[in-house]
């Protein structure tokens, strides 16, 4: 077995928002990586055997959101 066989693919998802999540869930599969907006972070996060869905509210976004730079006292 080669290093890209042994390569697990990742289904990216980009901006679905409800139902239209599971109903693509069910046809495509996973592992899953959900990314509500499409920002230069999936680029950064997509591999080359991975797969980029895109949802009906997918827009990109010129700046990335990055939950970890808020304050904890405002995700707590």
């Amino acid at each position: 077995m080669s290093y890209s066989d042994s390569m697990m693919r990742t289904v990216h998802y980009v901006g679905f928002r409800g139902d239209e999540y599971a109903r693509a869930h069910r046809i495509f599969g996973g592992p899953v990586m959900i990314h509500r907006d499409y920002d230069d972070r999936v680029f950064s996060e997509v591999g080359d055997s991975d797969v980029v869905i895109f949802g009906p509210k997918y827009k990109y976004c010129p700046y990335v959101w990055d939950a970890s730079a808020v304050d904890k006292r405002y995700t707590h």
